[in-house]
């Protein structure tokens, strides 16, 4: 499984809200903390506004700002929204199981692959994230 651009942009966009929960953050500013394009952060706002996570504000003092606290939103839900499906295999998403599922015996490999997928993105928050950041050593809070 790889995580896409979108989805380790859209999770450092939101760490980035995160960061500054008291003021709007323009994505300009984001684009150049985090060094994306800004045409691309454009492109995931707009995801992250449709879903809620994100809401703007207008004006020169405008920007965007989480809509509920950081240690509301974890890197699953970011990355569910961005990414789809974080399951290794598709025959774990299917509605119905595949004829060999009975028989396949690497099934239970995928399962547990995919549980503990689920068990670090679903269990690390953006408030967890900030608190990591924070301490890193020559980190500064622009």
């Amino acid at each position: 499984m790889k995580i896409s651009t979108k989805g380790r942009y859209a999770l450092r966009m939101m760490l980035e809200f995160a960061l500054h929960p008291d003021e709007c953050t323009k994505i300009n500013q984001v684009a150049k903390r985090q060094q994306i394009s800004e045409k691309y952060l454009e492109q995931i706002v707009t995801i992250l506004s449709r879903a809620g996570y994100v809401k703007s504000m207008r004006g020169a003092q405008g920007g965007y700002m989480l809509t509920k606290e950081p240690s509301e939103y974890t890197v699953g839900m970011i990355l569910r929204l961005t990414e789809g499906s974080l399951a290794p295999v598709a025959c774990l998403d299917a509605d119905e199981p595949c004829g060999r599922s009975s028989t396949c015996v690497t099934l239970d490999v995928w399962r547990q692959l995919n549980d503990a997928i689920n068990q670090v993105v679903d269990h690390v928050t953006l408030a967890d994230l900030v608190k990591e950041q924070l301490a890193k050593p020559g980190y500064t809070l622009l």
